[in-house]
């Protein structure tokens, strides 16, 4: 098997998973990388890499980020942002994942599955513990968590790029990780 094939399995893994700490930074990410070409991207996904979409992601990346750090938007952010981190996870997988010439309802159906259900428990996990940091700190804490947020996003798109395998396990982990305890928590 192709090193190649497995990197950018990877990459689209643990690229998406980065949606789930911010919507926009991972997706700015995944436009430059197009742009310069570091993967080329299926031909009906072309305007991920363009300007246009660089401008509006790099916009986005901005003011979610200042956003996280304003008490209770932070919070209606994170319900905002779960179905956006789905959606994002799963365009960013779905151009990424070595699929390209495969039949649409695969490529979508698998960059749901790897991209936007990894983002989404990412997602999920950074939402709970923000609605603990609120209750336990009556909000307080809440800019500890946004500033972990933002480099766990920042960091793990960038780290994607240079060692997408280990990435993706560290991501994998984590995803059990929220899973065992997330779950732990709400059936209590």
């Amino acid at each position: 098997m192709d090193y190649s094939f497995i990197a950018n399995i990877a990459l689209g893994i643990a690229l998406s998973a980065c949606c789930g700490f911010r919507v926009f930074i991972p997706m700015l990410a995944g436009a430059l990388a197009g742009h310069f070409g570091v993967f080329n991207l299926p031909a009906d996904m072309q305007w991920l890499s363009g300007w246009p979409s660089i401008i509006c992601f790099g916009t986005a990346a901005v003011a979610e980020v200042l956003a996280y750090y304003v008490p209770f938007i932070d919070n209606i952010l994170d319900t905002i942002a779960t179905p956006l981190s789905v959606a994002a996870g799963t365009v960013l997988a779905t151009s990424i994942l070595p699929l390209a010439h495969q039949e649409p309802l695969l490529r979508w159906g698998a960059g749901f599955i790897a991209g936007g259900a990894s983002a989404g428990v990412i997602q999920l996990g950074t939402g709970l513990l923000r609605l603990f940091s609120s209750k336990a700190t009556v909000g307080t804490g809440n800019v500890v968590v946004s500033t972990t947020e933002n480099a766990a996003a920042i960091g793990g798109s960038v780290l994607s790029f240079f060692i997408p395998v280990i990435v993706a396990v560290v991501v994998l982990v984590l995803i059990v990780w929220i899973v065992n305890k997330g779950g732990r928590m709400i059936f209590r």
